[in-house]
C-alpha cells in the first residue's frame, strides 16, 4: 500500500472503514445504511467525494465512535472515551424498545447480565457476566493494562483486550461494538498507522457462528485462552487474505479512471460510473439514474447513451421498458 499513491490509499481505508462499521454492526443484528455510512466515514476523514449524502444521527455517531478508535489509536482509553462510545451508540438511551444506561457502566436494577439465546422459557445460558458491584475495579484493570507499554505482542494484545471487554460484559448493550472497536484500537497501534486497509469485523461476520462458538467455549473454560489466541490470529490472516480482493476493487476503479481522464463526463456521469465501480446493487436503469442524479428522465437518457457513444456503457439484452445498462468490459480491459 505504501507504493501506491495518496489517493489510493485514501480509497482504500475509506471503503474498509466503511466496511467495518457495517460489520461489526451487522454481527449484533443492526443494518446500518451503507450510503449513509459510506458518506459519513468520507466527510469525517475529509474527502472530497461527488454523491455525499447525509446521513442520520444513528449513522453518524456509529461512526464517530469507529474513526476516533482509528484515527486516535495512541490517545490512552479512559472511562469518558468508552462512556462517549456507549452514548454515540445508543443516543436516545434505548436498546430496541429498551430503555437502557447509555454512558454509563451497566447495574443489577432488572437482575444479572446473561447472555442467553432460545425461545421464552427454554432459553439456554451461555454466559453470566460479574457483579455490577465490581465493574468500576474490573475495568480500571482493563484500562491500566491496554495504555501500558508492556512486552506482550501487539496483536495479541488486541486479541486479549477483545476478550477482557466481553468478559466483563460492562454495558447493557453494545459490548460486542466496544470490544472489536478496541480490539481495532490496538490492531492500528500494532501497525503504527491510521489507515486500515483491512477489516477484521467484516472477517468475524463472515465467521460469526465461530466467533460466538469459541467466546462461550473460552468463558466458560479455565483462566487458558490459547484456543481463543490461535483462532483470532487465524481469522485476522484470513482478514488480511480478503483484503487482496478489496485492493482489487480499489485498484480497478482508480485504472478506470486513469485511463479515462480525458474523457468529457459530467457530474452526474461520474457519480453513477463510481457506484457501478463501486457494485452497484440490482439492474442499472435509466429511472434509477434519473432518482439518483436527482434530474429528469429525459437527461437521464441523454446521459446513457452519450457514455454508450463512448464505448463506457452497454445495454444489455432485454429490452422495452426494462432495458438495463453495464460496464462494457471493454472500458475495463486493462483490469
Amino acid at each position: 500500500m505504501e507504493a501506491l499513491g495518496f489517493d489510493l490509499r485514501a480509497e482504500a481505508v475509506l471503503h474498509n472503514l466503511t466496511l467495518d462499521i457495517l460489520k461489526s454492526n451487522e454481527i449484533e443484528g443492526e443494518m446500518l445504511d451503507p450510503e449513509q455510512v459510506h458518506s459519513s466515514v468520507a466527510r469525517r476523514l475529509g474527502m472530497d467525494i461527488a454523491g455525499l449524502i447525509p446521513a442520520d444521527r444513528h449513522v453518524e455517531r456509529a461512526v464517530e465512535m469507529m474513526v476516533d478508535a482509528a484515527q486516535n489509536f495512541n490517545q490512552p482509553l479512559t472511562k469518558d472515551r468508552l462512556f462517549g462510545w456507549h452514548s454515540a451508540l445508543f443516543p436516545a438511551g434505548r436498546s430496541g424498545m429498551r430503555r437502557i444506561g447509555a454512558g454509563a457502566w451497566r447495574d443489577h436494577q432488572t437482575g444479572p447480565m446473561q447472555v442467553v439465546s432460545g425461545p421464552v422459557g427454554r432459553e439456554r445460558v451461555h454466559f453470566v457476566a460479574p457483579e455490577s458491584e465490581v465493574l468500576e475495579k474490573e475495568m480500571q484493570q482493563l484500562m491500566e493494562w491496554f495504555n501500558t507499554e508492556m512486552a506482550t505482542d501487539p496483536v495479541l494484545k488486541a486479541a486479549i483486550a477483545h476478550l477482557w471487554l466481553l468478559t466483563i460484559h460492562p454495558f447493557d448493550d453494545g459490548n460486542g461494538r466496544i470490544a472489536r472497536t478496541i480490539a481495532d484500537m490496538q490492531l492500528a497501534r500494532a501497525d503504527g498507522t491510521t489507515q486500515r486497509f483491512y477489516s477484521m469485523s467484516a472477517q468475524i461476520r463472515q465467521e460469526r457462528s465461530a466467533y460466538y462458538q469459541m467466546l462461550e467455549k473460552t468463558q466458560q473454560g479455565t483462566l487458558d485462552i490459547t484456543a481463543w489466541l490461535e483462532w483470532f490470529l487465524l481469522c485476522l490472516n484470513r482478514a488480511l487474505e480478503a483484503t487482496e480482493h478489496t485492493l482489487a476493487d480499489v485498484l480497478k476503479k482508480a485504472r478506470f479512471w486513469q485511463e479515462n481522464t480525458v474523457k468529457p463526463f459530467n457530474d452526474r456521469q461520474r457519480l453513477m460510473l463510481n457506484k457501478l465501480l463501486d457494485g452497484f446493487e440490482g439492474k442499472l436503469t435509466s429511472s434509477k439514474w434519473a432518482k439518483i442524479a436527482k434530474c429528469s428522465q429525459d437527461t437521464a437518457t441523454r446521459d446513457i447513451q452519450s457514455l454508450i457513444d463512448q464505448g463506457i456503457l452497454l445495454k444489455e439484452s432485454a429490452g422495452g421498458r426494462s432495458t438495463s445498462y453495464v460496464l462494457r468490459d471493454g472500458s475495463m480491459h486493462s483490469w
